[in-house]
């Protein structure tokens, strides 16, 4: 090549490089109007960088994320249960960020300790059960109390519940019940409550949401969806489970071999900060922020006041155990109607 050659060549990377550092790739597993607020939020404040955002859930993230593993089309990932996240950093699909977590509480930093600094905390949650008070009272229903009570006959057809090979909730819901039972008892238990389940759905948050429409009677997900549709008006009831739950740690990722790294650095330090993770109850996300200096809604649900397990996220967020447990769910429990 001559001098012309290489002079162009070099130009062309300049052009690329610059074409991609005023654009960032996001995918986005939060509730799409948290996701749509953090787009314009990062923007207003970065009004050279375009936010290509596209929601999805964890499941599907992990999967394409390993789909474009070397050639990836994704900066950064922010959002949706943790566990898929340190899969995701176990695989060595993400790298650190370089973030400086100090500002943040404990178990926001035992992600980054787990995964060395490749996934980081920004919020929390608990599984729960919700159901509409309107259907139960009008069939004469007994409202439950604990995981056992979804597997009772009363509850026939009026269960929905996310699919754990697609959904982060879900995984956590299985995750949970093998925490608390051992994994052959969770299996049996899950089978017995699936006989009750009237559909599984991709996004985890869709079950809650046909409870509060009154498109089903009672929902397996997380509390703070549960707490957005009550605070709406619909007419839900929210239960922490007798014998204790899991919880998640959403969790935020950049992508290995991101073509906007910066970017993504810069949009990782902007939702770990206080006063960015403090505005998710302008769109009804009542999850627990990771940073200590952020302000928690009144409504979020109280984490001391639930029997929460001591959920195991080294174990539960590997690959090895995600692929065996969801091998054995859909062995033992399964969809028969797959979407």
């Amino acid at each position: 090549m001559n001098r012309f050659g290489v002079v162009s060549a070099c130009a062309l990377m300049v052009s690329a490089t610059a074409a991609f550092a005023d654009e960032i790739s996001v995918v986005c597993s939060a509730e799409q109007d948290w996701c749509d607020l953090m787009v314009a939020a990062f923007e207003a404040e970065n009004p050279d960088t375009d936010v290509l955002m596209v929601r999805k859930s964890t499941g599907e993230t992990l999967a394409q994320i390993r789909a474009e593993a070397g050639n990836p089309k994704i900066d950064v990932w922010w959002g949706g249960t943790g566990d898929p996240h340190l899969i995701a950093a176990e695989e060595g699909l993400t790298q650190p960020s370089g973030a400086d977590t100090s500002e943040l509480l404990g178990w926001a930093q035992n992600m980054a300790e787990i995964s060395n600094g490749r996934t980081i905390g920004i919020y929390a949650g608990a599984l729960g059960i919700a159901y509409n008070t309107e259907i139960l009272a009008d069939k004469n229903v007994a409202p439950p109390e604990c995981w056992a009570d979804l597997a009772d006959p009363r509850f026939e057809g009026e269960i929905q519940v996310a699919n754990p090979n697609s959904s982060g909730t879900a995984y956590t819901e299985l995750a949970t019940f093998v925490q608390l039972f051992g994994e052959e008892e969770a299996m049996e238990r899950l089978a017995a409550i699936g006989a009750n389940v009237n559909s599984y759905t991709k996004s985890g948050s869709a079950p809650t949401k046909a409870a509060a429409r009154g498109e089903t009677g009672v929902s397996i997900g997380f509390m703070h969806d549960m707490v957005n549709q009550a605070a709406i008006g619909f007419p839900l009831a929210i239960v922490a489970p007798c014998e204790g739950t899991g919880y998640e740690v959403g969790a935020v990722s950049i992508i290995e071999g991101a073509r906007n790294f910066e970017g993504a650095q810069r949009w990782v330090e902007f939702a770990l900060r206080a006063d960015v993770q403090s505005r998710a109850p302008e769109v009804g996300s009542f999850q627990v922020p990771s940073n200590s200096n952020a302000q928690v809604a009144p409504q979020s649900p109280d984490l001391a006041s639930i029997k929460l397990i001591d959920y195991d996220f080294a174990t539960y967020g590997s690959s090895d155990t995600r692929e065996r447990l969801l091998a054995l769910w859909d062995d033992k429990v399964g969809d028969p109607n797959p979407q």
